[in-house]
């Protein structure tokens, strides 16, 4: 019979953990400012958000923590009205302030479909979902 060791059954069942971080319905209408382009937006304030970057002595995968902190970062400006954030510094011990504007709405022009009629006119029809 084998035995296992007691460092490899401690850390099984952190291998199974899930964070459990995920997007809310609110945070998905906010989008990240990466090139800092927040020309003509409307500062609504500041969110400082934190997660954990190691568990005991072992580091996270350190994108994994900068997507949770972004997600978190999301989900918190839109509880301010914003729709826009932009990171104010790099994530430090788990933790990152992020700055939180309204720059009013960033949609694709909707995709749309044109019709040459007989008489050589054309017609532009919205494409419905």
């Amino acid at each position: 019979m084998k035995r296992w060791s007691p460092l490899l059954v401690l850390c099984l069942p952190l291998a199974a953990c899930s964070w459990g971080i995920k997007l809310d319905s609110g945070g998905e209408k906010v989008r990240t400012a990466w090139n800092g382009d927040v020309e003509g937006c409307r500062d609504v304030g500041k969110v400082t958000v934190s997660v954990m970057d190691h568990v005991g002595p072992m580091d996270r995968n350190g994108l994994k923590v900068r997507d949770e902190l972004e997600v978190l970062a999301r989900n918190e400006a839109a509880t301010l009205g914003a729709d826009t954030i932009k990171p104010l510094g790099d994530p430090r011990d788990g933790e990152q302030p992020w700055a939180a504007y309204h720059c009013g709405r960033h949609e694709r022009a909707p995709m749309k479909i044109e019709q040459k009629n007989a008489d050589g006119s054309t017609e532009t029809f919205p494409i419905k979902n």
